[in-house]
């Protein structure tokens, strides 16, 4: 027992400091408690408590006076010296000792040791935090992650809603300190459920990818598709995919419109084989005017085996990404991504029904996107159709 206390030697901040360097370039536990000295306990802990967000040096910055210079500053003031004489033997500049003096006691009561325990009250972190201190904008902020909006399209959207209340500004940095620093107060840990990656820390991210077997016939590859669709600039050129429920036995089908994010979903009740999902393109692409049924890019899944009689009756050219390549329906795989905060993997997706994934297609449709200068899905894709009438 004696031995095992003696190993398990209490960390120190450099120690800590150490921890997240390690983490943030993608170590494992146990490789980090291996190279620090402590268990993988230690460092769950110690995520727990910090998020996963970098703690800040607490180093004194070069810029800052220190306690020789300010006892410097007291011997002066004691000896009648002018401000500007002070800063010339510290090196200083006068207004840098100005406020040095007056924040502390002026001439009559400035003390170095009192100026020095000031100087360490007001750097000590964390500080409150902007959402604990601002009720409004909290309420605000809170509101948006409950209608599933990202930090990020939250602090973009407020600056546009309050233009003329300086307040109402927060950064998506500061979101996900409050909720993942619960020190910092302001937002309750639960809400990391809304975030799009349901986290309750911050991780390095790692992608993996899904190989699958079998060949579909006469696919026209990716390679071919019109350079209109690779750079977005003609709308009508839409991605697709399956997400997939419980025991991979349902299925949900998607569709994005590279130009707008517009996002349209499937229901497919009856399963997800071949014949399945193209009836139900076939039935929602005919709702589309001609003009924005272009093309349509998918993976080389099975579920697309009737492509060529699905573009014969939909007059909708297919183009299928390369093996093992998602980033080439990138707009689609992000959009993936959103959905399985609504359709978790572990639920039967053919419960859902096609109201209610017209209603989160609303919902994502709603929110605004950095790509489109913050503009909504809804509003870029309402011009495309006006332009068609």
């Amino acid at each position: 027992m004696r031995r095992q206390r003696e190993r398990q030697r209490r960390l120190k901040h450099a120690d800590y400091l150490e921890i997240q360097r390690r983490l943030s370039e993608g170590e494992t536990f146990e490789v980090v408690g291996a190279a620090v000295g402590c268990s993988t306990k230690t460092i769950q802990r110690f995520m727990l408590r910090t998020g996963g967000l970098l703690e800040r040096s607490q180093g004194r910055s070069p810029l800052r006076l220190s306690v020789a210079e300010r006892e410097e500053v007291s011997r002066g003031l004691r000896a009648g010296d002018s401000l500007r004489q002070i800063g010339r033997r510290l090196g200083r500049a006068a207004s840098t000792v100005s406020r040095e003096v007056s924040r502390n006691g002026r001439r009559a009561g400035y003390r170095a040791w009192r100026a020095e325990e000031t100087a360490a009250r007001r750097a000590r972190r964390p500080k409150p935090g902007k959402l604990l201190l601002l009720p409004r904008l909290r309420r605000a902020v809170r509101r948006r992650l409950l209608d599933r909006w990202s930090p990020e399209q939250i602090a973009a959207s407020l600056p546009s809603e309050y233009p003329d209340d300086s307040e109402m500004r927060v950064s998506h940095e500061t979101i996900y300190r409050s909720l993942f620093v619960q020190a910092r107060g302001g937002l309750r840990k639960e809400l990391t459920t809304c975030l799009r990656s349901g986290r309750t820390r911050r991780r390095p991210r790692k992608r993996t990818q899904l190989s699958r077997s079998g060949r579909l016939k006469d696919m026209v590859l990716i390679s071919e598709r019109p350079a209109e669709a690779a750079d977005r600039a003609v709308p009508g050129h839409w991605e697709g995919d399956l997400i997939i429920g419980k025991g991979a036995h349902s299925a949900i089908g998607t569709l994005v419109e590279r130009s707008s994010r517009y996002v349209m979903l499937l229901r497919l009740p009856s399963g997800r084989t071949a014949e399945d999902v193209r009836i139900a393109l076939t039935r929602q692409v005919s709702k589309l005017p001609k003009e924005l049924r272009r093309s349509l890019t998918w993976d080389q899944g099975k579920e697309m085996a009737e492509h060529v009689r699905f573009s014969i009756d939909s007059k909708i050219d297919v183009y299928f990404c390369d093996p093992h390549s998602p980033w080439q329906r990138g707009s689609n795989e992000n959009t993936n991504g959103l959905l399985r905060q609504y359709f978790p993997r572990t639920e039967d997706l053919t419960a859902y029904s096609q109201a209610q994934l017209n209603a989160v297609a609303r919902q994502l449709n709603g929110r605004p996107r950095q790509t489109l200068g913050w503009m909504k899905p809804s509003q870029v894709f309402g011009r495309f159709v006006a332009l068609t009438t």
